[in-house]
């Protein structure tokens, strides 16, 4: 990289961030680069010829640290090649396993420059100053630079106006941390507590993507439906609040939100789903198990019957709603009858999508101590069970959507010439073909012809143009 000389910034500098994970770390990482834009950064579009690469990393999914170790691998020897030349590389590791194993980062991989935690990446300029000043020094040695404490005041609060367009779909981070201690789950460890923006912070953020051409916002947060804050009359108001705020900007048509914890499934934001006409009919919603003792034991604090209850209320709210899910298969203890309780429940509230995993072990928490480990060869063969009844679920669900009209906001071009992807209200994947680029950013009705298997393809009828995504339920 390029040394700081007398103050002086070169004109630009190439930043390659690769993104593991979650939603929120998309999000993050447009707030890094916004970050890092007035030292001159640029975006790169992968890590040959970059001054510098981020990896933004997600702890939750199976064998997530040595993946990154991997990755770490490769970046070494391009930026070992470089070594000695006035454009060396810094090497940053951010987000959650950056948390979780942040000395031993630096241990493993001593070329690494930067290892930085989800609440820390405001103090990035500070920290690429410091590393760039002691890259000579350092020469892939150790002593990089670690912050991955707590701060006492919230990141949001320093960070610049963002500096480009997330596009036509925008996420927005407005509940940050978790409280709730799943026994299989490391996030209250990663991410800190609960907290949640201000809402005028997050309103006048949403009018900024709304003005940069985005249609659709989805708000994140680790429990989003935790969300709490202060209206203007100082009283505590909660997500629903927040969501018929939001649903006042011209311009935005379209509102989700992910991922929400059953225990925070209160009676206003259920009724938001039958009353907001932007909030779009679609809802993950995390149940893990279908086994009351399993879900004790993941200290989930609900139980199968009360997520039932919540389902029957959405559904009443909203009867059209598409339902998304994730499960863990093979938690410790689990039995042949907690498993068949999981297939019930599944087969019962039936699933436009979801998400299924095997239990793995994360280090320091509750679970992993667990004596009662599930043998891997039974995790598999449940969870190839399992993902062949929410297989089927989709599979129906897509199919019942043959011959209906729905609007569809397109987002982008396809990899066929002609072709068109946009998203249906339920959250679903569409393609057309033969269609003008100019309908990106439009929305547009579709008849859907057939069924892609995780997507859909259509046709856009002449008759199309809308200016709202709003559905009735009870005419699809």
């Amino acid at each position: 990289m390029p040394h700081l000389t007398h103050g002086v910034i070169p004109v630009t500098r190439k930043l390659f961030i690769k993104t593991y994970g979650c939603q929120m770390n998309v999000y993050d990482s447009a707030r890094m680069a916004d970050v890092l834009a007035p030292l001159g950064y640029v975006s790169s579009s992968g890590p040959d010829g970059a001054d510098m690469v981020i990896l933004n990393t997600c702890h939750i999914r199976e064998r997530a640290s040595e993946k990154v170790y991997s990755e770490l691998g490769r970046l070494r020897k391009i930026k070992k090649a470089r070594t000695g030349s006035n454009n060396k590389m810094v090497i940053a590791v951010a987000g959650c396993v950056a948390q979780a194993e942040g000395e031993e980062i630096l241990r493993r991989a001593p070329y690494v420059d930067i290892v930085l935690g989800p609440q820390t990446y405001h103090r990035l300029p500070e920290m690429v100053a410091l590393a760039t000043r002691a890259s000579d020094k350092r020469n892939g040695n150790g002593n990089g630079i670690l912050d991955t404490e707590f701060p006492v005041s919230s990141k949001f609060d320093h960070l610049p106006v963002e500096n480009s367009s997330q596009g036509i779909s925008a996420f927005l981070s407005v509940q940050e941390g978790c409280d709730k201690f799943c026994t299989f789950c490391v996030v209250p460890y990663t991410r800190g507590v609960e907290f949640s923006r201000p809402i005028e912070q997050v309103f006048e953020e949403a009018q900024r993507l709304v003005k940069k051409g985005a249609r659709e916002i989805t708000l994140l947060g680790q429990n989003v439906n935790a969300y709490h804050g202060k209206n203007e009359t100082g009283s505590e108001v909660g997500l629903s609040y927040l969501i018929e705020r939001l649903s006042e900007i011209t311009g935005l048509d379209r509102l989700r939100y992910t991922t929400s914890h059953p225990r925070d499934m209160d009676e206003s934001l259920i009724n938001s789903h039958g009353k907001v006409g932007t909030l779009m009919p679609y809802l993950h919603l995390p149940v893990q198990s279908g086994s009351d003792r399993i879900l004790a034991a993941m200290n989930r604090r609900h139980t199968a019957e009360e997520y039932r209850n919540i389902i029957h209320s959405l559904r009443k709210a909203r009867p059209d709603i598409a339902l998304s899910s994730d499960f863990i298969v093979g938690f410790p203890g689990e039995t042949e009858a907690d498993f068949e309780a999981t297939i019930a429940l599944i087969k019962e509230i039936k699933f436009s999508q979801a998400y299924s995993f095997k239990y793995s072990i994360r280090p320091g928490t509750p679970a992993g101590m667990l004596n009662d480990q599930v043998d891997d060869s039974v995790k598999n063969e449940r969870l190839a069970y399992l993902q062949s009844v929410l297989l089927e679920q989709q599979n129906d669900y897509n199919s019942s959507k043959i011959g209906k009209e729905l609007p569809v906001l397109f987002e982008r071009q396809g990899r066929h010439k002609g072709q068109l992807i946009g998203r249906s209200p339920y959250n679903q994947s569409v393609s057309v073909n033969d269609a003008p680029a100019d309908l990106i950013g439009t929305i547009r009705n579709v008849k859907i012809e057939s069924n892609l298997s995780h997507s859909l393809g259509g046709k856009v009828l002449e008759h199309g143009g809308l200016g709202s995504s709003a559905v009735n339920g009870n005419s699809l």
